[in-house]
């Protein structure tokens, strides 16, 4: 029987050294080693079953790599694990994302509300998965096709907010020359304004658009976002205050508001902003 090439990226993620969670994924690694060499299953063994090379289950075994589902799927039926190997899924899953994602994760999951002003690009919950690449692999110092895969698929799992029920409330504003810059070249461009279209179709979002036009503008020192919870707390942070970090002090969190409101009173409002977005598609 022949075994499929090693495969070391295709089928695992690579583990962030500085991450605690690294101690997570050796543990997993030790629990499906523990299952082989209680069924007295050699790795060149399981290699064959599988059909994936011994060096990527080395790897996995190790805490090395992070293995994808469908290996993990190969392993549990092949150790006969009746589904304690499959049901590592959801944890592997969520520990090959970077450490500040998945804590920014985690609060967009229990906000009840988000509001937010962006500068430079598309909010990561409107963006598309080829703005999201096309964001990546244009980043100085380049990342590996393997780190832009990475933070991508990153990305993409903030954005089951939208498949919650109810969803939260979301303000975004935008400035104009996000929604311009053709990131990723037009045809990536033009599906990021139908995406855009297509969420303002949620009743919870709102989207505004600041125009290069205003004389006003009280987002000069930057974004902000400001994420509220159920239990009635907030965190908030802005580029321009605070030296960047989140705060979650009432008085501090009461100015990133004022001036996220001034924004928006400033901005235009949801129908024209709907209506330049269908005009930038009409351009092309």
């Amino acid at each position: 029987m022949s075994v499929d090439s090693d495969g070391t990226e295709e089928h695992s993620w690579s583990v962030d050294p500085e991450d605690e969670q690294g101690a997570d994924i050796v543990a997993f690694g030790r629990q499906m080693r523990a299952r082989r060499e209680a069924l007295g299953v050699r790795v060149a063994e399981l290699a064959s079953r599988i059909r994936y090379g011994e060096d990527l289950i080395y790897k996995v075994e190790g805490g090395k790599r992070i293995a994808k589902p469908e290996y993990l799927d190969r392993v549990d039926e092949a150790l006969e694990a009746g589904g304690l190997i499959k049901a590592m899924k959801e944890d592997l899953t969520r520990v090959r994302y970077p450490k500040n994602v998945r804590v920014l994760t985690k609060m967009e999951d229990d906000a009840v509300e988000i509001g937010a002003y962006r500068v430079h690009g598309i909010h990561g919950l409107l963006q598309t998965p080829g703005y999201a690449r096309a964001l990546f692999r244009m980043r100085q110092p380049a990342y590996s096709e393997a780190e832009v895969e990475r933070f991508a698929a990153a990305r993409e799992a903030r954005w089951s907010i939208f498949d919650r029920n109810p969803v939260p409330t979301l303000g975004f504003v935008q400035e104009e020359g996000t929604l311009r810059r053709r990131i990723g070249g037009t045809m990536v461009w033009r599906q990021q304004l139908e995406r855009l279209l297509e969420l303002l179709e949620f009743r919870c979002v709102t989207l505004q658009v600041m125009p290069l036009a205003s004389e006003a503008h009280a987002g000069m020192d930057g974004g902000i976002e400001v994420l509220k919870f159920g239990n009635g707390t907030a965190v908030g942070r802005s580029e321009g205050a605070f030296n960047g970090r989140p705060v979650s002090d009432p008085k501090r969190l009461q100015l990133l508001e004022l001036r996220y409101g001034m924004i928006r009173a400033q901005a235009l409002s949801p129908r024209e902003s709907r209506e330049f977005i269908e005009y930038l598609l009409g351009e092309t």
